[in-house]
């Protein structure tokens, strides 16, 4: 597939998306959410196509874009795990799970493993903080983590 092919096939998809929520009262939020769905992450090349439909500048859909951390600009594994980094899940042994956790995937944060199965991201508050520490595969809740938990929820995500 050449580069103006999988621009087109970007344009085509996203333009649909588009179409069916501009007409949407604070449709910006919905369309990014919507093309990430659609891609598993939000293509620089939707980017123009989204401001130019809603009569923003690329920088403001960018900014909105960047702002918020669910939004990916790149492609993930096929299971994104995020790990809790805030201070309650880390008083309750988070640091040294994440770590295990890293050595289990043979990633860092921010990273996907090798066979494309896992993207490992930190998150800052999950809004667990009575079940520390706490982690989230794929929009599933996992609290209370141990090595035990921690090593069936990276089996689970291997999958």
């Amino acid at each position: 597939m050449s580069l103006n092919q999988a621009a087109d096939d970007v344009a085509t998809r996203a333009g649909t998306i588009i179409d069916n929520m501009k007409s949407m009262e604070g449709p910006l939020l919905p369309i990014l959410h919507g093309i990430q769905e659609e891609f598993g992450y939000v293509p620089q090349d939707a980017l123009p196509l989204i401001a130019k439909a809603l009569n923003l500048s690329r920088a403001e859909v960018h900014g909105v874009m960047t702002f918020y951390h669910d939004y990916r600009d790149h492609p993930v594994g096929r299971h994104v795990l995020k790990l809790c980094r805030a201070e309650a899940c880390q008083s309750m042994g988070g640091d040294a799970l994440a770590e295990r956790i890293k050595r289990l995937l043979g990633i860092d944060f921010h990273q996907t493993t090798l066979d494309g199965s896992v993207t490992l991201e930190p998150v800052y508050c999950l809004g667990l903080c009575a079940c520390a520490p706490a982690a989230m595969l794929d929009g599933e809740f996992h609290g209370r983590l141990d090595d035990e938990s921690a090593d069936d929820l990276v089996k689970e995500a291997r999958q």
